[in-house]
């Protein structure tokens, strides 16, 4: 019988397509059986007829279902995928225009800092009902996160159940091969070491042909203007620390006090060239809004073309998959679980985004040790505010939520505690309907 795969938030198009391809392409799950789960029955409607248009494609002997039930959907899964977006776009933009009106001028909000705070609050007690289910339904599944924030949705969920969550995202995979490229060195070719925590790791090494590349790669940013300039955040932070970082430039610029405090430092670092996102946040809404209104166009186009890529893509998951349960293979990837020692100049209990080997024996952490201690001072602080947010979800206390954001360093850079305060307070009160877990919501 074939391993059965559960998508929950099955909605997403470009995930969940990738996704369910990556898996199939594996002989091991040729005849999977594909449940897609999502509470937006349109969506879902569209996206398995995008599966059975793979498995058509790719003649495998497979089969997908597709249900708004989610205990239904989880019924006896070997494999969970998670990619909900829990309050939609409506919700989500009071993340960012909230910090905008106090002067915290922020990119995308769904990481960390005062929107991927409240993100986070938002989206805990749904993923926890999830969890919750497959403790009953299918308690030897594997989960693999991909909604964010992604370091403290896993910290919470690793610490409230011991069903194994693994948190996964694209940006370490995706660096090093914009890196290489770069370098102008080919897929096998190079290795690397990257450690520290999601959207905020570092490079350890990275080799090309066993030599270290580090040499090449500052001299290439330093003196290449159109390489210097496409990741203008990050190649200044990898100029300046020595590391290169995993997150891209627009991300990275909302993480730190050095970049969007002023307007003249977002003008040089955040607007002019990135390759991901401009800095003005009214571009970031204005995609995210237009991607409401057009992805029952964008799952038509999809249907309407002749040629299906059947391609494996870079995304880790269906490797895992393969490794734990499929033929066996190992597989090492960055995911993202509790620091219990892993890194060792980091706080326990943080969640760190580190090598983790994938096996038939499960997934084992291998130990990193001490960073450098620069960037061990910059990522700590981080991990220090997100395992805050973290035990404010737990405890449903206010206090904490606001001690959180209190340490943010943009907030930090541009806001007094006071205003940090009352900003905390308004964000509070504008998510009342979905912070109804807490004591109180007044600090």
């Amino acid at each position: 019988m074939g391993k059965k795969f559960t998508f929950i938030g099955a909605g997403s198009l470009g995930f969940t397509r990738g996704l369910a391809r990556d898996i199939l392409t594996f002989p091991a799950f040729a005849d999977a059986e594909i449940c897609l789960m999502d509470i937006h029955e349109g969506r879902l409607g569209y996206s398995k007829q995008a599966i059975e248009k793979l498995i058509k494609a790719g003649n495998f002997p497979a089969t997908v279902s597709a249900t708004t039930d989610r205990k239904e959907a989880l019924k006896g899964a070997d494999g969970v995928l998670i990619t909900i977006l829990q309050g939609g776009v409506d919700v989500w933009r009071h993340d960012i225009e909230i910090p905008k009106k106090y002067g915290v001028d922020i990119n995308v909000g769904d990481t960390r800092g005062p929107s991927g705070v409240f993100r986070f609050l938002r989206t805990a007690p749904v993923m926890l009902d999830i969890i919750r289910d497959v403790e009953q339904l299918c308690p030897n599944a594997i989960v693999l996160n991909y909604t964010n924030p992604m370091a403290m949705l896993c910290a919470y969920l690793q610490r409230m159940s011991k069903v194994t969550v693994s948190g996964l995202c694209h940006s370490v995979q995706g660096t090093a091969h914009m890196l290489a490229e770069w370098l102008g060195a080919k897929d096998g070719e190079y290795t690397y070491t990257c450690a520290g925590i999601n959207h905020q790791a570092f490079y350890l090494d990275f080799k090309v042909n066993g030599k270290d590349a580090y040499p090449q790669m500052k001299d290439t940013v330093a003196n290449k203007p159109e390489i210097l300039n496409a990741e203008p955040v990050r190649n200044e932070m990898f100029l300046q620390l020595g590391y290169y970082p995993t997150e891209s430039s627009g991300h990275n610029s909302e993480y730190l006090p050095w970049f969007r405090k002023r307007q003249d430092l977002i003008d040089k670092y955040c607007i002019h060239g990135t390759n991901w996102n401009p800095g003005e946040h009214a571009f970031i809404l204005k995609e995210y809004l237009n991607a409401d209104a057009t992805w029952e166009a964008n799952f038509k186009e999809f249907l309407a073309k002749d040629d299906v890529d059947l391609e494996r893509g870079g995304e880790y998951a269906s490797n895992i998959f393969n490794a734990l349960f499929g033929d066996g293979e190992p597989f090492v990837y960055n995911g993202n679980q509790l620091n219990h020692g892993i890194i060792t100049n980091l706080p326990d209990l943080a969640c760190v985004e580190t090598p983790v080997l994938a096996s038939p024996a499960g997934l084992q952490n291998i130990h990193v040790g001490n960073l450098p201690d620069n960037l061990a001072t910059l990522i700590s602080l981080s991990a220090q505010i997100e395992k805050m947010a973290v035990d404010a979800a737990i405890e449903g206390d206010p206090w904490k939520v606001f001690q959180a954001n209190l340490f943010d360093p943009l907030s930090a850079a541009v806001l007094s505690m006071q205003e940090i305060k009352d900003m905390t307070q308004e964000m509070l009160d504008k998510n009342k309907d979905y912070l109804g877990y807490f004591k109180s919501l007044k600090i």
